[in-house]
């Protein structure tokens, strides 16, 4: 072979060897960037707006199974045996973009008769349905809500924190003298749904 020939052969290398390089390098980088890193999330789609049905009420624990069944997610209420007393429950439809949102609205009582409200709102995304009110935000901390942190918020008269899941929003509102036992209120509270 001739000299000039093994000459172009080894600049031939000297420059396919890196390009060749750089063409993997490139295409590593390719796959890596295109695929979902662990840990990121996929946003969820909009969940669908409801259209309009009657309001519900109900005035016993017994009739809560209709008033679950109806809502669109699970719904937050009281274990049996916490000690808490069933007062009353309402569902109601309430405007919400170009369709409708809704709330679930569970009252219940300490022993003592304080209330508490337990909320369930629907879609998770409308956060202003669960109305301004007076409220600002605390420096504490609020308490896990089935296993979900919170948010905590007050006002004069009462204690406000909601969480927010893939499913809904969840409000748990309480006088302030029960201010200081929210985490065990907040052990008290689960999600119920009814297998349709």
């Amino acid at each position: 072979m001739s000299a000039k020939k093994k000459k172009g052969l080894w600049i031939g290398r000297v420059f396919f060897i890196p390009a060749a390089i750089l063409l993997l390098a490139f295409l590593y980088l390719t796959l890596i960037v295109g695929q979902p890193q662990a840990g990121e999330k996929e946003s969820p789609s909009p969940q669908p707006l409801l259209t309009a049905s009657p309001a519900l009420n109900v005035s016993s624990e017994n009739e809560l199974y209709s008033l679950i069944a109806s809502f669109p997610v699970p719904v937050m209420s009281c274990m049996s045996g916490s000690g808490l007393t069933f007062v009353s429950a309402a569902s109601e439809d309430r405007p919400w973009k170009s369709g409708f949102g809704r709330i679930a609205s569970l009252y219940w009582q300490t022993a003592e008769g304080l209330p508490l409200i337990l909320q369930s709102i629907y879609p998770a995304e409308a956060l202003d349905l669960m109305g301004k009110g007076d409220y600002s935000f605390s420096g504490t901390a609020g308490p896990t809500l089935f296993g979900q942190p919170s948010v905590r918020m007050e006002n004069a008269d009462t204690v406000r924190v909601h969480t927010v899941t893939d499913s809904g929003i969840y409000v748990l509102t309480v006088p302030r003298s029960l201010s200081g036992s929210l985490s065990v209120l907040s052990r008290s509270v689960q999600l119920f749904t009814v297998e349709q």
